[in-house]
């Protein structure tokens, strides 16, 4: 029993330390931010560079992000159905992340129109979240 209870605390104690804060999505949304100014200017520019930087950041960033605690930590089953807010920033995290990659990979073929409208994707994704999850 003393085991169990130990092990528990310390698993508790672990969850705990990694509390995704309301700075951390901020400092988050921030660099996801820049990451997609780094994009829109390679493409500007034509340089490969800065438009990779720029999806590896906004890769980075966006593997971060967690749903809003709050939700995370709803007992009431009912009510993280309604929510869906852990699914839906799930499932748009994983959308941004594969248009990332596709804009590197369209850029370095040589098809910009095509890694164009995977930011354009990108774009309609992080509006989607802000009106869902922020009530914009």
């Amino acid at each position: 029993m003393k085991t169990l209870l130990l092990i528990t605390l310390l698993l508790s104690e672990v969850l705990l330390a990694e509390v995704y804060t309301k700075a951390d999505r901020v400092k988050d949304m921030q660099e996801m931010a820049r990451a997609m100014s780094y994009i829109e200017t390679g493409f500007f520019y034509n340089n490969i560079d800065l438009v990779q930087d720029g999806a590896f950041s906004l890769s980075d960033a966006i593997r971060r992000v967690q749903p809003p605690l709050t939700e995370l930590q709803e007992k009431d089953p009912m009510t993280r159905y309604m929510n869906e807010r852990v699914k839906f920033t799930n499932k748009i995290s994983k959308k941004i992340d594969n248009k990332a990659k596709l804009i590197i990979e369209r850029f370095r073929e040589g098809d910009t129109s095509q890694a164009v409208q995977a930011y354009t994707k990108i774009m309609k994704q992080c509006m989607e979240c802000h009106v869902q999850v922020r009530n914009w």
